[in-house]
């Protein structure tokens, strides 16, 4: 079995737990205003390569991944899951510590073959980062393209399924930094005890330039950077709101 590829980075520190050999794959349905990434957004595109050849990649490197492991990211990797548990159980074979950095867009509950190939996966899978876009539904789709409803139902199910969580939010002025909405965020993962950190990320516009080169209009034009002295307050206010939904469960 192959896989479509975008790219590889053998060093990776801001991917999950120490030093990670990050797999970014191709495709992604959704379409954030802040992507960085959008050449990853093509489902047909990337480079084939099979999962031996890139285990073969992380095993040249293994003795820098001491305390680290691989990450998966894409694009959105559950969209090409066969591939993707076929890498997993390969390094969770040779006892390698294994991330899945996702959107979770392509969880659908009612697709039961889609949870039998989910269960498999998360067996393998010893860390879901998850990125959740924005908590209000009409704003989601805004920024995304996409609806919330089954991302917010991904997180239910990892807790479900007692998968470690870390959770990820970028904070975009004007779009998703507006306080009540980031304490509602905090509402709802705060029923959640599988959450072992919160990352809140501030918006940058280090991806215009290749915006430039690919002759994509740049979405968020004129959109400033994330002052990065605020995100310790926008963390805070989803903090409150996951210590204050933790009193009633």
């Amino acid at each position: 079995m192959q896989g479509r590829i975008h790219s590889i980075e053998s060093f990776g520190t801001v991917d999950g737990p120490g030093t990670r050999f990050v797999v970014f794959l191709q495709g992604c349905p959704m379409r954030c205003l802040y992507c960085h990434n959008p050449d990853t957004w093509a489902m047909d595109g990337g480079k084939m390569m099979t999962a031996e050849e890139i285990f073969a990649q992380y095993e040249r490197n293994r003795g820098f991944y001491k305390e680290g492991g691989i990450t998966v990211t894409g694009g959105e990797p559950l969209m090409q899951i066969d591939f993707l548990t076929l890498l997993f159980d390969m390094a969770k074979d040779k006892d390698v510590h294994t991330c899945l950095d996702t959107s979770g867009i392509a969880f659908n509950r009612a697709n039961e073959r889609l949870l039998e190939k989910l269960e498999k996966l998360l067996e393998l899978t010893d860390l879901v980062m998850l990125d959740i876009k924005h908590i209000n539904p009409e704003t989601h789709q805004k920024l995304t393209s996409q609806p919330n409803k089954n991302i917010l139902d991904f997180a239910a199910y990892l807790s479900e399924q007692n998968i470690d969580v870390w959770i990820r939010h970028v904070v975009v002025p004007g779009i998703s930094d507006d306080n009540k909405e980031l304490y509602n965020l905090g509402y709802y993962i705060g029923q959640f005890h599988n959450i072992k950190a919160l990352d809140v990320l501030p918006y940058h516009t280090m991806g215009v330039s290749k915006y430039e080169q690919l002759g994509i209009p740049y979405p968020l034009a004129g959109v400033p950077a994330m002052n990065r002295e605020d995100i310790l307050e926008k963390k805070q206010m989803i903090l409150a709101g996951i210590k204050e939904r933790r009193k009633i469960v």
